[in-house]
């Protein structure tokens, strides 16, 4: 169900297992409702792309979140970025690549994206907190110069004055012509996820029916395609 709008506000199914065929069943039951279905790598016990490169229609988003950015990896940093530089070799739509990572490693996987036509996401999580708006718009200024095609931006929200200082990063990244994913987590967070696809954000995350999603505050598909083909915010 790929958005052909000029502002794709992309739906994105996280799937997460700790093996292949758990995901590709998830999968089969996401894909029509999803724009992109992401691959948590870094929930597998054994993390490879080839069990998905061709098994799945939908465009495909990878991530092998760091331990240190609240995912599941415990091996070397060369090993995690290796996985992803797999995924852009197998054609991948999508790749994240944690802002933080070191820039030896980061930066040849993002100019790999570039040569492959792999669109890369330069993310940024707290799990805690919301950074001031100052600091915020040094994230987003530094995921522009990074050179990834997409940025993203999820904090944890504590107050609504959060979700609001989130949200309106949406101005400065189309000033600047990045595409952006701007979002909060938590209970207060929740209606950021419907609220940013109109203020111009590239895409918001749901999880599969029925599971527990991969971030606090994931609505389920069904229910995010619901409310957002109700309010007219994507296809």
């Amino acid at each position: 169900m790929q958005q052909t709008t000029a502002h794709p506000g992309l739906l994105c199914v996280a799937l997460s297992g700790a093996t292949s065929a758990d995901i590709l069943a998830q999968a089969a039951k996401a894909a029509p409702l999803a724009d992109v279905l992401e691959i948590r790598l870094d929930t597998m016990a054994q993390p490879s792309v080839a069990p998905f490169a061709s098994a799945i229609a939908c465009p495909l988003l990878f991530t092998n979140r760091a331990s240190w950015e609240g995912g599941n990896f415990p091996g070397p940093e060369a090993e995690r970025v290796a996985l992803l530089h797999s995924a852009v070799e197998a054609g991948a739509a999508y790749v994240d690549i944690e802002l933080k990572t070191e820039a030896a490693l980061r930066d040849p996987l993002l100019a790999a994206a570039r040569e492959r036509g792999t669109k890369a996401i330069a993310s940024w999580h707290n799990f805690t907190t919301t950074p001031s708006p100052q600091a915020l718009r040094t994230i987003l200024q530094e995921q522009y110069r990074s050179g990834a095609a997409i940025g993203k931006i999820v904090t944890m929200a504590q107050t609504f004055q959060d979700v609001l200082r989130v949200l309106d990063l949406q101005v400065e990244a189309a000033e600047i012509g990045l595409p952006l994913i701007a979002f909060c987590m938590g209970a207060a967070g929740v209606v950021s996820r419907v609220a940013t696809l109109g203020l111009g954000g590239y895409m918001t995350y749901a999880a599969a029916d029925g599971r527990q999603g991969t971030a606090p505050g994931q609505l389920s598909i069904s229910r995010l395609r619901a409310i957002v083909t109700e309010l007219g915010h994507a296809g």
